[in-house]
């Protein structure tokens, strides 16, 4: 049986991209990363993560990353919500897999809704394969299942070096890039004020920048 598991790395953050990573495995392979002792990745520090993903790679039969770029968060939300964002990322990164079965670290208030939807849009481009599907989604399922914990190991690995990509060109520390963080509205209240807007390494229809702009 092919077992899958999904999880996204950068739903929340203000800039940068949202990675969502599928990792596919066999009972053996399932093995072998609970006994590499992979974990929910905001658990993990970033040195031990990128060890990590470098192991998990060599145990898992595939794994697939789907990256959404600020621009094209910002273009969708014109037309959908976040959640329907993060449905639709899944539902592809299902789509370059085809497991027997599948976890989902569920990115919804309702783990079941999120699962359902996921399932639907996996359905609409691959009908009969989704009615042989068994999608299992749950809150925090990086921590019960270690194939998430895998899938949510790559996906972070994944956004944290496009985030250092972003900071090297921009010749910038600007923090998590998270809206909680004080350095980096710091960062984009500095940029607006010096360049009256901001960059696009930015999400634009997100608050906190909506917020800076109209502070100018």
């Amino acid at each position: 049986m092919k077992i899958a598991g999904i999880d996204e790395a950068g739903k929340g953050p203000v800039i940068g991209p949202m990675c969502i990573a599928g990792v596919m495995a066999d009972e053996a392979g399932i093995n072998a990363l609970k006994n590499l002792g992979v974990k929910d990745s905001k658990k993990i520090a970033p040195k031990k993560r990128k060890q990590l993903a470098g192991q998990i790679k060599k145990y898992i039969d595939d794994f697939y990353i789907f990256e959404i770029s600020p621009q094209q968060i910002d273009e969708l939300r014109k037309i959908m919500t976040m959640n329907v964002i993060t449905v639709t990322g899944f539902s592809r990164v299902l789509e370059n897999l085809h497991p027997d079965k599948v976890f989902l670290d569920a990115a919804d208030v309702n783990a079941d809704r999120f699962g359902r939807h996921v399932k639907d849009a996996y359905s609409r481009k691959y009908p009969e394969a989704a009615k042989q599907l068994t999608v299992i989604s749950e809150h925090k399922a990086d921590d019960v299942y270690p194939v998430v914990a895998a899938a949510s190991i790559l996906a972070k690995v994944r956004r944290d070096e496009l985030v250092d990509d972003m900071r090297k060109e921009i010749g910038i520390d600007f923090g998590s890039g998270y809206p909680s963080d004080p350095k980096t509205k710091q960062f984009l209240l500095d940029w607006a004020k010096e360049h009256g807007s901001l960059p696009d390494i930015v999400r634009h229809s997100w608050k906190t920048a909506e917020n800076v702009m109209n502070s100018l």
